[in-house]
């Protein structure tokens, strides 16, 4: 059981990092690339549709890396589990007044405001980004310890 709660966790966050350095090295730079308006229509389903497979591999690793620790691996893996669990109530506190003030009903897409707007986004979503690949660093630092 150890060793499968370890397997997930690891894979939990590796998927959560890479889809989340993906987004802020190649996504959102060629999506910035263009006009402000198009930029902020691609980023909204771009967006909805992350949530649904980040906020979820977040959780399950978060909840594994817990678990590892708990029935016997090192406090380092709940270490690790906090720093990917905290991309959680970072987007929730950090990240989501921005996403509301883009998806402001009547926002006006093509002004400067919006531009400023997804470059706000874009370093927040670094900080989710930096959590994640340290997590999974960790993680791996521990599975190769045992």
């Amino acid at each position: 059981m150890l060793a499968l709660l370890k397997f997930i966790a690891i894979l939990a966050a590796s998927v959560f990092a890479g889809a989340a350095l993906y987004i802020n090295l190649v996504e959102h730079p060629a999506r910035m690339r263009l006009d402000t308006k198009s930029a902020a229509m691609e980023w909204a389903p771009s967006y909805a549709r992350a949530t649904w497979m980040q906020a979820p591999l977040a959780g399950l690793s978060l909840v594994a890396g817990i678990g590892a620790s708990l029935i016997g691996g090192a406090i380092g893996w709940a270490l690790a589990a906090v720093l990917i669990g905290a991309v959680i109530p970072f987007t929730l506190v950090g990240i989501m007044p921005t996403n509301r003030a883009i998806l402001a009903p009547g926002r006006d897409l093509a002004s400067a405001e919006t531009r400023a707007l997804l470059e706000r986004w874009a370093r927040l979503h670094a900080v989710r980004t930096a959590l994640s690949l340290a997590a999974t660093i960790l993680y791996l630092c521990l599975a190769l310890e045992s």
